[in-house]
């Protein structure tokens, strides 16, 4: 039990380092194509011929934010399958508005807007900093820059009590318009563009444009008596990218091919051209399908019906101050491994066949897994599970590790159960 823990302990710390290189998707992308060069792999472009044979390992990237990465089985797809693990590198945050530069009552703000599920009241009184990308005019040919301040530059101060008497006993209530407006400074507006300049070294009128998210600059820490718990941010859903990426560098020789899919836009729907609405994914196995060296007949429905898609996203794991919000026998528990989610209005894509190949799994690591259902008196989230399956006719089991605090700017999840996500993922694309 004592190596067990260990392993969770190591595990956690490096998702820990994972998170706190990853400010944005953006920087996550970044961190997870770095971690795959450093195993092996080598990146595609989407605009070139592919060229592909048996045990290659690639990525391709599209948009900045999203990246997909694969390793060539020895079968052809049609007979072999696809193993792919989803996940989404955005979470619920604050995003800096095009024209954003405020001055009000003597203070520098910086106008923003909510994207995703954020729980506002979270992003209060919180050393912020900006980070993300910046397109700037060189040469004549337009660059994308990655941005990052590193340090405490926002902040978005709470109202004293003495001016709000009945917070405590009525509850805070908060205008993302009016309430959520971080202060930079004092004086007259910012210059936004000349501090992102100053930023990425280059002129400040060469600053075209910008794609910036606000965040919490404290770095993640391992907590509880006995380090069982991540402090984090932006656990949901960095966990199981992180989880997704540890598995494909570590998973064993398969006849299928491995792939993961670790979009962008999730939280807002995934309605883009790098989220899982999008045509990524299916323009990936395509071309795998399309240029593996041999050749096989009506190839990509073949590997379709032949493939399983798990859908990695964070769970709901039981509150000790809120238990009556779960389901009874449908509460999960840290640090007891996977949950398994279901719901029958295809919220999530589980059915009973994926639910038993994703149990063997976990039986195959040494645990059972959790499940999770909402109550019937609540409504239901979703993933890219529903979206994909959908798109692909794949079967898909959705899938994540209970986690508390979730779309807050701060979360907490267990550090054994990142041990053994990575170890059933990788089990996964075996």
């Amino acid at each position: 039990m004592a190596a067990l823990r260990e392993r969770g302990v190591a595990a956690a710390r490096d998702l820990g380092v994972f998170i706190d290189r990853s400010p944005t998707p953006y920087h996550a992308v970044r961190e997870v194509a770095s971690r795959l060069v450093a195993a092996g792999f080598s990146e595609l472009g989407e605009r070139d011929a592919w060229a592909v044979a048996p045990g290659d390992r690639r990525f391709v990237i599209r948009g900045g934010s999203t990246i997909v990465a694969f390793v060539v089985g020895a079968e052809h797809p049609a007979l072999g399958g696809f193993r792919v693990i989803g996940a989404h590198t955005d979470s619920p945050n604050l995003r800096v508005k095009p024209s954003a530069e405020l001055s009000r009552s003597g203070y520098q703000q910086l106008g923003v807007e909510v994207y995703g599920g954020v729980l506002y009241s979270t992003w209060l009184d919180r050393d912020l900093s900006v980070a993300g990308r910046v397109h700037v005019r060189r040469d004549g040919r337009i660059e994308r820059l990655l941005v990052d301040l590193g340090r405490p530059v926002a902040r978005v101060p709470n109202l004293a009590i003495h001016l709000n008497r009945g917070v405590n006993s009525e509850g805070l209530v908060l205008n993302a318009q009016k309430h959520l407006v971080p202060v930079i400074g004092l004086g007259r507006e910012a210059d936004l563009n000349a501090l992102l300049a100053r930023a990425v070294d280059a002129p400040r009128d060469a600053i075209l444009g910008f794609d910036l998210c606000l965040y919490d600059t404290l770095k993640a820490s391992l907590g509880g008596l006995s380090d069982e718990f991540i402090f984090a941010s932006r656990l949901d859903n960095l966990a199981s990218c992180h989880a997704a990426t540890a598995a494909l560098i570590g998973a064993a020789p398969s006849a299928a091919t491995r792939v993961i899919a670790l979009y962008d836009h999730e939280e807002c729907g995934s309605r883009s051209a790098v989220g899982a609405a999008g045509s990524v994914l299916r323009d990936v196995l395509a071309r795998i399908v399309d240029v593996y060296p041999a050749r096989e007949p009506q190839a990509f429905a073949r590997a379709m019906a032949g493939s399983l898609l798990v859908s990695a996203d964070m769970a709901h794991a039981v509150h000790p101050n809120y238990a009556d919000q779960h389901e009874p026998r449908h509460a999960p528990q840290i640090n007891r491994g996977l949950v398994i989610k279901s719901n029958v209005n295809q919220s999530y894509a589980t059915d009973g066949a994926t639910a038993a190949a994703l149990e063997a799994l976990c039986h195959d690591v040494g645990y059972a897994p959790q499940r999770f259902v909402v109550r019937s008196d609540l409504p239901c989230g979703s993933t890219i599970g529903p979206i994909t399956a959908a798109s692909l006719g794949i079967a898909t089991v959705d899938v994540g590790a209970p986690m508390l605090s979730m779309h807050s700017c701060r979360e907490m999840a267990g550090t054994l159960d990142v041990h053994l996500s990575i170890e059933t993922y990788r089990r996964a694309l075996s």
